[in-house]
């Protein structure tokens, strides 16, 4: 796998007489962490869908490595390759007896070897840390086994670029964790990763880049800049994370300079920049 770029292009699409995108578009860097926010019924999915070739665009243009997407069949036999889209529940996706043989099936989809699937599928279960559930049969998951095979079925086909519908949509805090240890072991191997997500701390903290879906159209930049909005945020029905919202009462302004006010620990680093005491 190699990093490569997706960018979307005055995208429009619409369901029957519904418009749902109007002229979005969106840079994804190669080797960029992005996350995808928006309200229920925004556009999210539906862009994702477009990205990954699942459909076509009413207007506009998808390109990978600034090459449009070809809708016949090698065209987009070639972007599935390169893109792989893991829907928000895993049963829309899991279909076989068992794991293995759920995520054998991309691979032999392409026509590989017994053996070099055999290797893609075992590679796949390690990365996402789920080898011991190789034989257990798919209905004996728990939700976040589930999600985590579901991933595992798109590495298998080795994409340069993997976009997740919320990913973690229905995990407790261990199940998150475990998807994003997975998503780090992939981004080792050069997998650039899209998210889709409501939570808005969550992007902040994970995100070099954040898109927020508004209207049929795509706002993107710096996750600080993005989601300190509070216009934007309005009317995308989004909260303002809260560190942003807890440094602003206390005073405490970004500076690029400092350290960013991401997470807990940044929030903490800057209060200490700044002198600002916390209790322990």
């Amino acid at each position: 796998m190699s990093h490569q770029s997706l960018r979307a292009r005055d995208v429009h699409f619409s369901y029957g007489e519904a418009p749902v995108l109007r002229g979005a578009e969106l840079d994804i860097a190669g080797g960029t962490r992005l996350a995808l926010l928006g309200a229920n019924g925004s556009g999210k999915t539906t862009l994702l869908r477009v990205l990954s070739g699942a459909v076509e665009p009413g207007q506009g243009e998808v390109l990978l490595d600034e090459k449009p997407i070809a809708y016949n069949r090698a065209g987009l036999r070639h972007h599935r390759q390169n893109v792989q889209l893991v829907l928000q529940d895993p049963d829309d996706q899991l279909f076989s007896a068992d794991v293995r043989r759920d995520i054998s099936f991309g691979p032999l989809n392409l026509g590989l070897s017994t053996a070099e699937t055999s290797e893609r599928v075992d590679e796949a279960l390690e990365l996402l840390a789920i080898t011991d559930l190789a034989d257990r049969p798919v209905h004996q998951l728990s939700y976040g086994q589930r999600k985590r095979a579901a991933i595992a079925g798109a590495v298998a086909m080795r994409p340069c670029l993997l976009l997740l519908d919320e990913p973690t949509a229905g995990l407790d805090p261990v199940g998150v964790q475990e998807v994003f240890a997975a998503l780090r072991r992939l981004e080792e191997r050069a997998t650039t990763v899209v998210l889709a997500t409501h939570d808005v701390d969550l992007a902040l903290a994970w995100a070099h880049q954040c898109a927020v879906v508004e209207g049929g159209r795509v706002v993107q930049g710096d996750p600080v800049e993005v989601l300190d909005r509070a216009d934007l945020l309005d009317r995308a029905r989004l909260r303002r994370p809260w560190v942003l919202e807890l440094a602003e009462r206390l005073g405490i302004r970004a500076d690029p300079d400092a350290a960013p006010l991401r997470d807990l620990d940044g929030f903490a680093a800057r209060c200490m920049e700044l002198g600002v005491s916390l209790p322990r």
